[in-house]
């Protein structure tokens, strides 16, 4: 039976996007909110996690409630499945990261080698990381030196014995003991891939809790085989990121401009983009516009926006709203995140969808193969398609939502740092671990994450870091979570209404010593891959404080998780103890000791992740709820930490 679609106020709180979705309908083009409708009720059994398809015995499916079958053909139990099906998930989250990572690695060899047309921007991280890691930088030039990192950084992926060499760079020793006692210490970030892909294969390891320790190991190597791999070398390439200001929201589509859309996740493509349209702006002119617009969707959006102020029009579930307006020429996309609906959307209008990896096509789009070494090329075809298509605008589909919002992004650690030290130069953490003593800052969320067209957009997002603000809690933020929240203001000052008084008078003292009226409510620190600026950050408290993260009083939240790359960078989070919230549940729920095991409290039973490793997760899909359950895990851990 079909299902009636929504209200456009059901399924966002994106006015603009509202607009786009009433648009489409009158012009009988669907989005991901109407195929979200039409499909209705999820599968019972994909929902608990219950469904085996590894073997051609099966499908084998195991009912609700003790009735009928309890096991599959081979005498799998619930227990069993839903642990299998969990770990392959979470690599299939983890996969994007190590390939990300891999390729930027390669990036960077290229350069250093003189055959990729990039620079090394940031000479003296990349020093610091090679001197971290061992290397020897004394006498060196620095493209030897960012060729000895990247051959390093290439060991993640080859070497066969030992430990990650991010992973031994950055860990806590007395985290390290634990993982080691527990042996999951990873040692090769693709070994890791099909070692867990083998683990889940018909007839191969089948005990519930040994799975759930996978899933662990597979969240240490996303960690630090992919997002703090990549955080560093991109870093090296494009910079650091330091406090920009840009805007959000459709609006930042220009009528008057050529507009091209960098959409996906790695950055080497986006950047050049970028880089090209500045250069080829007369072309521009001469077709009859006045310049090139680049803006972002998802996280090369984040990577752009970091670093350069590129504005964002919009996150994950609405990325089809940019070619709805009909004032886009081109967007170019690469890997993760990008709907197969692009080019069909995109066929009643004038946008040209290009793909640009040859492990991700769309059927409909044009592709240009990208390599660091035609990056150069590629960016410049991109930026031309786009000027070539100007001309072919219908303006009776041109409609562009006005709304433009003022939004400041750039918080790496080292920006915050920096910020710190215009308030104690001798002692930049002081003043924040001070402020966390005395209850100014209640303690720290990390907002990450998507938004999913399951869930009403930016809602849950938004919602949830106000009740947060509201209680003295700090949020950072990165993804389209981070989108979600700089829509709605709250990457500005703006956002300190909604902040309680502790809270807002550190936020205003911060921001005075830097020469603002205060730092914004939410702090961005970047896109997926920069959970690992957040890592860095909870590091650098617990080791200023003499404890590990797991005793501090932090918390992860992804109100509207979506893809599996969340779940990998939530298990990362928690084999370090640090508490994960999730809006919408995993498909664990077919298994009693899965759920127990995850979501279980270590009073309740040692054999949790809150028992083994000090952190767990929590569902909640109502973010006011949520936000009160996740301050009540703070203050344990503050009364555990502090004494009080």
């Amino acid at each position: 039976m079909k299902e009636k679609l929504l209200s456009v106020e059901d399924l966002t709180i994106d006015t603009g996007v509202q607009q786009m979705i009433l648009k489409s309908r009158d012009e009988g083009v669907k989005t991901a909110f109407d195929r979200n409708s039409e499909i209705g009720a999820r599968c019972t059994f994909g929902e608990l996690g219950v469904c085996c398809k590894r073997c051609l015995a099966g499908p084998c499916r195991i009912l609700p409630g003790g009735k009928g079958p309890q096991t599959g053909v081979c005498g799998a139990t619930a227990d069993q499945i839903v642990a299998r099906n969990f770990l392959e998930m979470v690599a299939q989250g983890m996969a994007p990261h190590i390939e990300h990572a891999r390729e930027v690695a390669l990036t960077l060899l290229e350069t250093a080698e003189g055959k990729a047309p990039y620079e090394i921007k940031n000479p003296e991280k990349l020093i610091n990381i090679a001197s971290r890691l061992g290397l020897t930088v004394d006498g060196k030039e620095i493209e030897e030196v960012a060729k000895d990192v990247a051959l390093k950084a290439l060991e993640s992926f080859q070497q066969q014995y030992g430990i990650l060499p991010w992973l031994e760079m950055n860990a806590n020793q007395k985290t390290l003991a634990r993982w080691k006692e527990l042996n999951i210490i990873p040692a090769n970030a693709h070994q890791e891939l099909t070692v867990a892909i083998n683990r889940v294969t018909m007839g191969s390891d089948a005990d519930p809790v040994n799975l759930l320790l996978g899933v662990m190991r597979l969240g240490i190597t996303d960690g630090y085989a992919g997002l703090h791999l990549s955080t560093d070398l991109q870093d090296v390439l494009f910079g650091t990121p330091g406090l920009v200001k840009s805007k959000y929201r459709l609006g930042v589509i220009k009528e008057k401009m050529v507009n091209i859309s960098v959409h996906g996740h790695i950055p080497m493509l986006a950047d050049k983009v970028v880089e090209w349209a500045e250069k080829l702006e007369d072309e521009a002119k001469a077709v009859g516009a006045e310049g090139i617009n680049v803006f972002g969707i998802c996280c090369s959006a984040n990577e752009v926006l970091m670093r350069k102020g590129i504005p964002v029009a919009t996150n994950f579930a609405s990325q089809e709203a940019p070619i709805l307006t009909g004032a886009v020429e081109a967007m170019a996309v690469d890997i993760q995140c990008v709907m197969p609906s692009l080019p069909t959307v995109s066929n009643d209008y004038h946008t040209e969808v290009i793909t640009s990896l040859p492990y991700s096509k769309i059927p409909g789009a044009s592709h240009i193969e990208f390599t660091p070494a035609k990056a150069d090329e590629v960016a410049q075809a991109v930026v031309r398609k786009g000027i070539a298509n100007f001309g072919k605008r219908d303006p009776e589909k041109m409609q562009i939502p006005p709304e433009i919002v003022d939004a400041y992004a750039g918080f790496s650690t080292e920006q915050i740092v920096e910020a710190l030290k215009n308030v104690n130069p001798e002692d930049p953490l002081k003043p924040l671990v001070d402020n966390i003593k005395a209850g100014n800052i209640l303690g720290v969320v990390a907002l990450v994450g998507c938004t999913n067209p399951r869930v009403k957009q930016d809602w849950a997002n938004v919602e949830m870091a106000k009740e947060l603000l509201k209680h003295n809690v700090m949020v950072v933020a990165t993804g389209c979570s981070a989108h979600s929240l700089g829509k709605f203001g709250l990457l500005s000052s703006e956002g300190l209404e909604y902040c309680g008084d502790g809270l807002k008078q550190v936020l205003t003292a911060v921001g005075q010593a830097n020469g603002m009226e205060a730092l914004p409510s939410v702090l961005h620190m970047g896109s997926c891959v920069d959970n690992s600026r957040i890592a860095d950050l909870v590091s650098a408290l617990a080791d200023y404080i003499g404890v590990e993260a797991k005793d501090l009083p932090v918390a992860g939240s992804t109100p509207e998780i979506m893809n599996p790359k969340a779940l990998a960078i939530g298990a990362y989070f928690l084999a370090h103890g640090v508490d994960v919230h999730v809006g919408i549940m995993p498909p664990i729920g077919g298994s009693e000791l899965v759920t127990n095991v995850l979501t279980g409290s270590k009073e309740e039973h040692e054999l949790t992740t809150d028992g083994l490793f000090g952190g767990k997760v929590i569902y909640e899909k109502d973010p006011i709820e949520a936000a009160h359950v996740v301050i009540e895990r703070i203050k344990q851990k503050r009364a555990e930490l502090f004494g009080e």
